[in-house]
């Protein structure tokens, strides 16, 4: 079995990442640890595991994980991408072990299904499962895009395949928590839409596809996402979920779910878009600048 390198952005993640880690003991793997400077014992649980802590300061998510990348020391001729609060399903760990050293060299690329939990309730219904991410690939072959939101992994060359089994994305956090940070990926999520319209960044992206891989799926609806108005869009989208793509056979929890993060939080990415437009006539120089100072990061 070759072994499997993982790699892991983390702050402040002491509730999730031991978890994490051990849902790969029986896989041989190195991990690297990306830490933005945590202050609880994210740090000392990584060293418990035996992983390659490197401190950087955090621009953005696509930032730190190719510095990850970069940085990363071990020779293993496989990477994954993790976040701290996901870990393998043992199925999962069987199909890596078995699977990994038998595909063909023209193979550089792995999907998995994600399965998000939330309030302890598997999400099954409204477009969110499954949902197929390229997570494992051949070193040298893959970047993540260099997006503000929703950040991929691009390959430079080869074929992919998927995985049968599942990822699983349990935050143990509470709803005070979440709604914090869905405020921090609103004006995360309002700079990629007004990217898409001034192009601020020139780095790698997805190329977008309508009948491309999921990922370049979702580039394309997302583009086509950024034209439709300001405040129709989040009911078109809530609605496509919870009715057309069956949200509401979720339950109560699927209703909250769906809501707050199929409309909520559309909503307040508009709010924070058109506050942006307003202060700064929607002129891309001056967009900039008001990022700079409002996320206090850098932009390309």
């Amino acid at each position: 079995m070759q072994k499997l390198t993982v790699i892991i952005v983390t702050l402040n993640e002491e509730k999730h990442l031991e978890r994490c880690l051990n849902s790969f003991k029986k896989i041989e793997t190195n991990f690297v640890i990306i830490d933005s400077f945590s202050e609880d014992k994210t740090l000392e649980i990584a060293y418990k595991h035996n992983a390659f802590v490197i401190q950087n300061k955090w621009i953005n998510y696509s930032n730190q994980f190719n510095f990850g990348i970069t940085n990363n020391p071990f020779p293993n001729k496989w990477l994954m991408r993790m976040d701290a609060d996901e870990y393998i399903t043992e199925e999962l760990a069987k199909e890596i072990n078995s699977r990994l050293d038998e595909l063909p060299s023209t193979t550089s690329g792995i999907y998995v299904k994600r399965r998000v939990i939330f309030l302890d309730k598997w999400i099954k219904y409204g477009g969110y499962y499954p949902i197929w991410l390229l997570r494992i690939w051949r070193k040298d072959t893959g970047i993540c895009e260099e997006s503000w939101m929703d950040e991929h992994i691009k390959l430079s060359n080869g074929d992919t395949i998927n995985f049968k089994n599942d990822l699983i994305d349990h935050n143990l956090n509470n709803i005070t928590w979440w709604t914090q940070k869905h405020n921090n990926y609103a004006t995360r999520e309002a700079i990629d839409l007004l990217n898409i319209e001034h192009n601020f960044m020139n780095g790698t992206t997805i190329e977008p596809k309508f009948w491309g891989s999921q990922e370049q799926q979702k580039r394309f609806l997302k583009i086509t996402y950024s034209k439709l108005p300001l405040f129709t869009r989040p009911f078109l989208y809530f609605f496509f979920r919870f009715l057309l793509k069956l949200g509401f056979l979720d339950g109560k929890t699927g209703m909250i779910w769906h809501f707050l993060q199929g409309f909520w939080y559309r909503f307040l990415v508009d709010m924070k878009v058109l506050e942006a437009k307003k202060k700064t006539n929607n002129e891309k120089e001056k967009l900039i600048l008001y990022f700079k100072n409002e996320y206090g990061k850098n932009l390309k």
